[in-house]
């Protein structure tokens, strides 16, 4: 029909595959242009589909947990031009009486499972977000202070405890999120489909830190943060210009090795899941670029609003899993078919043996361990070490 236009799922998406996560309209609500319409998730992200038309949502053809392929028509809106003609295409059900607030709005998937686990009914919070929409912040600040004010204990007695049989355990289900399902299929995936190798070298920060101390006012001075971060980053594109086949991807044919260096830096979201959004072309850019394209996209990461497009093309992957307080990890290529990814420990003093002057001396450092996992298919172990001697020269030599 000419009057009707339809909702696409984006012919380009970050992800192994999409998942229709929530309807933020009903069936005969009135859209406008622009205004938020579906959400998809990703095992990477969630994102939200605009109305492509102003008008009157017509028909939901993908309903919530449906899985969907790019371009996939998800519903459609239909045309409308004066009030009398919204109204007259509405369907019968939107004439009757309006249906209580808590069921009409259709809320955010992080707003549904801060009701689940608050107990706190959306409807009764008031929302900043867009138009008046509760947002996840919205339901943190209810339940801190339901918290801060405690509800008045009944005067009763309780019924006595009843103890489970010696041997059961007590749990609880967690219903597992799209993302955790779609994340846990390409693991599976990536184990299955690569023989997964890695080596293990410890770089000494003592230069980088050196460094930083001398320099961090300056960047902060141009609202730019001077994380670790970025020289790992500088480092990892020093590596690649002496083994350029680190920064490749597997195909059965062949080995496509790519000459810009987009590094996807992997961002865990708590119990949400892990992002990786992507640096592109890092050898082209300095220090403070770097540390400042790490800024904006690691914070708009954890603030939940990057797009596919901060996600997409990424052809090597940094793993800072120390940040998490881990010495030593052997990450999984996230995203295949890339060859390697690079894991970084905890950032920590140790006491290490060095020569000076032809004797050897006990010293205080500041080391973490660096692993590079590689696919065997793609990779073997001279260019490993070769990879992995590079980057860690980089970061000890780093120029004062």
């Amino acid at each position: 029909m000419a009057d009707l236009i339809d909702v696409l799922a984006p012919e380009e998406q970050e992800g192994t595959k999409a998942v229709v996560r929530n309807w933020l309209k009903a069936v005969g609500e009135t859209v406008a242009l622009d205004d938020p319409l579906v959400e998809l998730e990703t095992d990477k992200v969630t994102q939200e589909i605009p109305a492509p038309i102003t008008g009157i949502l017509h028909e939901i053809l993908m309903q919530s947990g449906e899985k969907t392929e790019p371009g996939a028509v998800l519903g459609r809106i239909k045309l409308t031009g004066s009030a009398e003609a919204r109204v007259a295409a509405a369907p019968a059900a939107t004439k009757e009486a309006a249906p209580a607030v808590s069921e009409a709005v259709h809320h955010s998937p992080a707003v549904r499972r801060a009701a689940e686990e608050y107990g706190i009914d959306p409807a009764t919070v008031t929302g900043s977000g867009k138009g008046g929409r509760v947002t996840r912040a919205d339901m943190d600040a209810a339940h801190e202070a339901a918290l801060a004010t405690p509800a008045p204990q009944p005067e009763k007695t309780l019924p006595p405890r009843t103890e489970k049989p010696s041997g059961d355990l007590r749990s609880r289900s967690i219903k597992h999120s799209p993302m955790r399902l779609a994340i846990a299929e390409h693991m599976q995936m990536s184990v299955s489909t690569a023989p997964h190798v890695t080596a293990v070298f410890e770089a000494d920060f003592s230069a980088v830190i050196r460094h930083r101390e001398k320099n961090k006012a300056a960047f902060a001075a141009s609202g730019v943060s001077l994380s670790y971060t970025a020289y790992i980053v500088a480092a990892c594109v020093a590596a690649m210009k002496a083994v350029p086949a680190v920064n490749s991807r597997w195909f059965d044919d062949r080995l496509e090795v790519f000459e810009d260096v987009n590094i996807g830096i992997g961002t865990a979201l708590g119990d949400d899941g892990l992002v990786v959004p992507v640096i592109r072309e890092a050898q082209n850019l300095s220090l403070s670029g770097i540390a400042a394209r790490l800024q904006d996209l690691t914070s708009r990461a954890r603030a939940k609003a990057l797009t596919p497009a901060d996600m997409r093309g990424g052809t090597f992957t940094i793993s800072n899993h120390g940040v998490s307080g881990s010495l030593v990890a052997t990450p999984i290529i996230i995203n295949q078919p890339q060859s390697a990814i690079l894991g970084v420990g905890k950032l920590e003093k140790r006491v290490v043996v060095q020569e000076v002057d032809g004797v050897d001396t006990i010293q205080i450092r500041p080391m973490a361990y660096v692993s590079l996992t590689i696919d065997h298919r793609s990779l073997d172990g001279h260019q490993t070490n070769t990879w992995l001697t590079r980057f860690v020269e980089t970061l000890e030599s780093w120029p004062q």
